[in-house]
């Protein structure tokens, strides 16, 4: 059976193109991206999609209040057969009803070691405080900002010299390679969530 993907977007979507990259490639098998929704028109993110053939929309969320807007995304999701949600540099907060419609099936990457440094700015809040370690994350999404169960983590240690930028860059790597091993795990059924914790099964 496929697990029917959709992607969540408002950036360049370089996250997207590392899960688009290995499905071709057949690292994620039994999967396919079927549709990718931006929350900005400019996004470079809907242009990767088209580019392979994937369903690229544009939802505008200045022609809806909050509550109709997240109904939308629903209902696109459910037209596409979603099976699996990735939030992939997606600058809104998802509603509680999608939350609820796809419990432990909306998966995020954070540039940060979750719990530390969570929402906006990550990687400035880390060189900000001091850290000697900063990194990324991939998580189910819940309620709460950044606080659902950790799947994947990667650190990244922090040079004397950083900026945001050049730290930003190194974390990008890595988000790049947890990100699609999270949503293999997920395709294969390795992935079983108890209280806080995810389970990783053989």
């Amino acid at each position: 059976m496929t697990v029917n993907i959709a992607v969540l977007v408002s950036g360049r979507g370089s996250n997207l193109q590392a899960i688009i990259d290995n499905v071709e490639n057949g690292r994620i098998k039994g999967a396919k991206i079927n549709v990718v929704i931006s929350s900005k028109a400019e996004a470079y993110a809907l242009d990767r999609a088209r580019k392979h053939g994937i369903q690229a929309v544009f939802l505008d969320p200045k022609r809806y209040e909050k509550p109709e807007y997240d109904q939308a995304i629903l209902n696109i999701l459910e037209s596409y057969k979603t099976d699996l949600v990735l939030l992939a540099g997606y600058f809104r907060i998802l509603g509680s009803e999608i939350i609820a419609a796809y419990r432990n099936r909306i998966l995020n990457i954070h540039p940060s070691l979750l719990p530390a440094f969570k929402g906006l700015h990550a990687q400035r809040q880390a060189l900000e405080y001091g850290v000697k370690l900063a990194g990324c994350t991939v998580h189910f999404v819940d309620d709460g900002l950044d606080s659902g169960p950790i799947i994947l983590q990667k650190g990244v240690p922090v040079l004397s010299g950083d900026c945001e930028e050049t730290l930003a860059e190194r974390i990008l790597v890595q988000e790049h390679l947890i990100y699609p091993e999270a949503v293999r795990l997920f395709v294969e059924g390795k992935l079983k969530v108890q209280d806080r914790k995810v389970i990783i099964l053989d």
